[in-house]
């Protein structure tokens, strides 16, 4: 009887501390982008890309009158890049090269009590043959039992790529459900360089920016941060993009021979996000479309694809 009475009463505080568990400290997920999620027969272009992420939140120091909030997060991934077609077999016939790029990478965030957001980022990775886009492209087709890829012996040549970002985004307005707030960016690196600025309009039940998913910043190492309530939202962020270097367009960099088939990126790229996102508790879901301009003139046809995402929270 008395261990009942012990095991009822452990039963009963673990469950008072899950309901009362208001903030957690540390984020994995997954993201997926695959122009196949739009079901409209496509598979070109920016094709496939797959990323992993860990974020954790820093303890709060004695003074916040400057930074609500302070992350850091790791993150490996691989962009992946096809010609109009994954059957391609004549080199005549690539209007935009087929390239990889695999990186790993650290970022460290900045959450302000007014409303705005700095990023600071640094990867290391590669692309070419060493950043397996054949290989991987080439199982989750005969995975899922696509066409036979042809055309990856023409991609661009390895080039070990040394990367930073830089982001800022801040708070214009918010009116009840609704608000707009001003994102910006700056690439400097070997195999990305360039800068962009846009706008992200959301609406629906939305939260501060220092505690919003669409951040990713619900995570917090303060026990008495109750900021990160429930959210559902719709949102839209169209974005003017500047490209002044791209490796898996123009190969590498610091090479003499870039590979087969490189070509000159259009400077200006508009691109626009259409997407949902969910967060409660421990989780956070989105979907969203991306639809953007030619990156090249050669390119036969504009680009969109999809994106979905899942993350998981705890302590």
């Amino acid at each position: 009887m008395h261990r009942l009475i012990l095991l009822l009463l452990s039963f009963f505080c673990t469950t008072v501390t899950f309901s009362q568990e208001k903030t957690f400290q540390n984020e994995f997920g997954f993201r997926s982008d695959n122009d196949a999620y739009l079901a409209i027969a496509q598979d070109h272009y920016y094709t496939n890309g797959l990323f992993i992420t860990f974020r954790h939140a820093i303890a709060p120091q004695r003074n916040l009158s400057t930074y609500r909030k302070k992350t850091w997060e790791a993150e490996a991934g691989q962009y992946m890049y096809n010609a109009y077609s994954g059957d391609t077999e004549r080199l005549q016939e690539i209007d935009r090269p087929f390239a990889a790029y695999l990186y790993g990478g650290l970022k460290m965030n900045w959450f302000t009590n007014k409303e705005s957001h700095f990023q600071a980022a640094l990867q290391i990775g590669t692309i070419g043959p060493k950043a397996y886009g054949r290989e991987a492209q080439e199982t989750l087709h005969k995975a899922v039992g696509f066409y036979a890829i042809h055309g990856w012996e023409y991609q661009v040549n390895n080039e070990t790529g040394f990367n930073s970002s830089f982001n800022y985004s801040k708070l214009l307005t918010r009116s009840g459900k609704n608000d707009l707030i001003l994102n910006s960016y700056l690439n400097l690196g070997n195999t990305f360089s360039g800068g962009g600025l846009g706008v992200l309009y959301r609406t629906g039940n939305i939260n501060p920016i220092f505690s919003s998913a669409i951040y990713n910043s619900r995570i917090s190492n303060s026990s008495s941060d109750s900021s990160a309530k429930r959210e559902s939202f719709f949102y839209a962020r169209p974005f003017l993009n500047f490209v002044a270097y791209n490796a898996t367009i123009q190969g590498g960099m610091f090479r003499p021979d870039k590979g087969p088939a490189i070509f000159k990126p259009n400077r200006l790229l508009f691109s626009q996000e259409l997407g949902y996102m969910y967060s409660k508790n421990r989780w956070t879901f989105n979907f969203s479309v991306t639809f953007q301009t030619k990156e090249l003139k050669e390119q036969i046809e504009s680009h969109q694809y999809g994106s979905a995402s899942i993350y998981y929270r705890f302590n």
